[in-house]
């Protein structure tokens, strides 16, 4: 069995992790130093280990810190690792934005959750309510080697679906590819777009639309757009009005150069931002 060491155990997506690898067939030890993190290990029954003593003889490490950490991070935990190890993040920025130590003997492996499906169909009330993912419900997951072997690339799909289970699909893709993914296209774009589409119902409350009307109004609506937009429903199409609507805020809060967000050097910034 691999030994594999979760660093950052305690934290919002190390926990998460930590919830699926602490019974799973891999050799974990968990390493969390905030006060707060080892509390909430705690109350799952996971004892937190030293890193000195356990990461120069794991398989795999995992980098659960924060974007913003795992320069300072890296620094401290990868030359620590034993030749041939293998080491994963769960986020392509630090790697985009050179942030990660660099080792030549060792493997980087990055992989990062796709979140269940607006079209998940789901047979419980507890995967229903999995809008994260990691517990019940179904999700795809995107992975990327950066450095390494064909057979760390399968070690560390192998533990990402165990850590991201249940897992539907697991799809290849290059670290650029993740950066256009994210944040780029999920974060730059469309959680700006959904946030504009939230505050426009907080505005039409403002105006006297009864809350619950809207937001019963706007979810549904939301609903059936998507599922025309994203093709599941093969050969519908939006209404004339509603196309004309469309065209009409396009002009009017759209900017036409808004695929910029995509260009390498836009990109590079999004990512140097947020590192």
């Amino acid at each position: 069995m691999l030994k594999v060491a979760l660093v950052g155990a305690g934290g919002k997506m190390g926990l998460r992790l930590a919830h699926n690898l602490k019974d799973s067939d891999y050799i974990v030890t968990f390493h969390e130093i905030a006060p707060t993190g080892i509390a909430r290990l705690a109350e799952k029954g996971i004892m937190v280990s030293e890193t000195g003593f356990c990461v120069p003889g794991s398989d795999i490490v995992i980098l659960a810190v924060p974007d913003v950490a795992l320069e300072k991070v890296s620094e401290e935990i990868i030359p620590a690792m034993r030749e041939g190890a293998l080491v994963i993040t769960l986020d392509p920025a630090a790697a985009l934005a050179g942030k990660l130590f660099k080792r030549s003997d060792i493997a980087y492996f990055i992989t990062h959750p796709a979140h269940p499906s607006i079209f998940n169909w789901e047979p419980t009330e507890e995967a229903v309510k999995d809008h994260f993912g990691g517990v019940a419900a179904k999700q795809a997951i995107v992975c990327a080697l950066m450095q390494g072997s064909e057979d760390d690339y399968s070690k560390g799909e192998d533990l990402a679906r165990t850590f991201y289970a249940p897992v539907s699909r697991s799809h290849r893709i290059t670290v650029e590819q993740m950066g256009l993914l994210e944040p780029a296209l999920v974060e730059t774009l469309a959680s700006t777009c959904v946030y504009v589409i939230r505050q426009g119902l907080d505005e039409v409350i403002k105006r006297g639309v009864p809350p619950e009307a809207a937001r019963d109004f706007l979810l549904g609506h939301l609903r059936i757009q998507m599922a025309v937009l994203f093709d599941e429903l093969p050969g519908a199409v939006f209404s004339d009005a509603a196309n004309k609507a469309l065209q009409r805020g396009l002009k009017e809060f759209i900017k036409e150069d808004w695929k910029k967000v995509f260009e390498p050097d836009n990109v590079k910034d999004q990512i140097m931002s947020i590192t």
